[in-house]
């Protein structure tokens, strides 16, 4: 797969910016609940402050990003998210951390939309998937890396929190110049897309009405991926009874799994059948659930955690390739389309934590598990009938995505 100047530039400040949170993700709660005196409730508060606004002010930030620029917009994102890291730096007292978790919604409500549009605009038509999983890939290997680097910061400075504040504030500013400087707006280009009205019949009948099954799906299928994904080292510890260190090699087996599966998936999606691909999470979801409750031990934990890796590789270059498509549609809304898709993900990814949570509570893990596994298999029914006409050009045109790439 050839990739343009302007989409390598996207991956490499998807890795730096997501190196930069994990420090942040790993740092942040410690810092919140041991040095400012916040409860449990009151973190885990400060965390879901920024999704809450992000989905609030994503669809209004996808119709900026189309009347003020991709390109634009997806800089002035950059510049945000490296201002939140910087004022953590400084933030003494509680108030001003959720001061800042407002702004970090803010600023992803409006990263999402443009960057998703951005990569379907540079990759060669018959590489979105794959340049959707190059993307997700990089950042998956980040985030890992970075909650790592941010315990060994921690360790390294004596918990001196401001400081890994700021070496994060760093890594996110590193490709601020490089963003603005050599990321393209698109081959087209908003004029073109402003001037032109549609390109595709179909598109006046894909309107907010005609993405609502996309949305919903999304949703079904996020919350299904994240009902373990914060409660995961609990469920591996607590049910499985591992160690810490088991459960820190488990998380880098899966990492490791991810850099070989995304593009392993993104090519499939390519080459062979994205609606194939898309559904792998729902059935990954399902059976991982399935060996967590049969095999409560080091090999079945393990396990389960590599099938759930895999469906979240599988995941992300489908649903990229379907977003292109449908941002394709009408390209003078490419990002309000990717919005819609982030809002119904985001919801999801919400929803599944707070509903895991509550079931776990109140009726132990195999009710959990039970209900992730079905949960899952409503998903994949859902996308059988959503995707029907997916892998059909004839019903569902890719539309005008860039072609035109600079070789690497």
């Amino acid at each position: 797969m050839r990739v343009n100047s302007s989409l390598q530039v996207i991956i490499a400040e998807g890795f730096l910016s997501r190196l930069s949170f994990g420090i942040i993700s790993f740092a942040l709660p410690v810092y919140a609940y041991r040095r400012l005196g916040l409860s449990l409730a009151e973190t885990g508060l400060l965390f879901s402050l920024n999704l809450i606004v992000e989905q609030a002010l994503k669809p209004l930030m996808g119709w900026v990003a189309d009347r003020w620029g991709l390109k634009r917009s997806f800089t002035a994102a950059v510049a945000l998210r490296s201002l939140v890291a910087l004022l953590l730096a400084f933030a003494t007292v509680p108030w001003q951390l959720y001061a800042v978790r407002v702004l970090h919604g803010l600023s992803e409500s409006l990263r999402d939309p443009s960057v998703s549009a951005l990569i379907a605009e540079h990759a060669e038509r018959r590489a979105v998937a794959s340049s959707f999983a190059w993307y997700a890939t990089a950042k998956a290997v980040a985030g890992s890396a970075g909650k790592a680097a941010g315990g060994l910061l921690l360790g390294l400075t004596a918990d001196n929190y401001p400081s890994v504040f700021f070496v994060a504030f760093l890594l996110s500013v590193l490709p601020l110049y490089v963003v603005a400087r050599y990321v393209r707006e698109g081959r087209a280009g908003r004029e073109e897309a402003d001037a032109a009205p549609t390109e595709a019949p179909a598109a006046p009948a894909r309107g907010r009405a005609g993405l609502l099954p996309f949305v919903i799906l999304g949703g079904l299928i996020a919350t299904t991926a994240t009902m373990l994904q914060s409660l995961f080292p609990v469920l591996a510890m607590e049910y499985g009874g591992l160690s810490a260190a088991q459960t820190g090699l488990i998380y880098a087996l899966s990492v490791a799994v991810v850099l070989v599966a995304g593009p392993l998936f993104g090519w499939l999606s390519d080459n062979v059948s994205h609606r194939l691909v898309l559904m792998v999470r729902g059935l990954a979801n399902t059976v991982s659930s399935l060996v967590y409750l049969a095999a409560p031990h080091f090999a079945g934990i393990a396990a389960g955690s590599v099938m759930d890796a895999c469906g979240k590789a599988a995941f992300r270059p489908a649903w990229g390739a379907l977003m292109a498509r449908m941002a394709g549609l009408d390209r003078r809304r490419r990002a309000r389309t990717m919005s819609y898709f982030g809002l119904g993900e985001g919801l999801g990814e919400t929803a599944g934590p707070i509903l895991a949570g509550l079931l776990w509570h109140a009726w132990g893990v195999p009710v959990m598990l039970g209900a992730r596994v079905a949960l899952a298999l409503v998903g994949e029914v859902y996308a059988l009938r959503v995707t029907r006409e997916l892998d059909d050009p004839r019903v569902m045109p890719v539309g005008r995505i860039s072609t035109d790439c600079d070789p690497c």
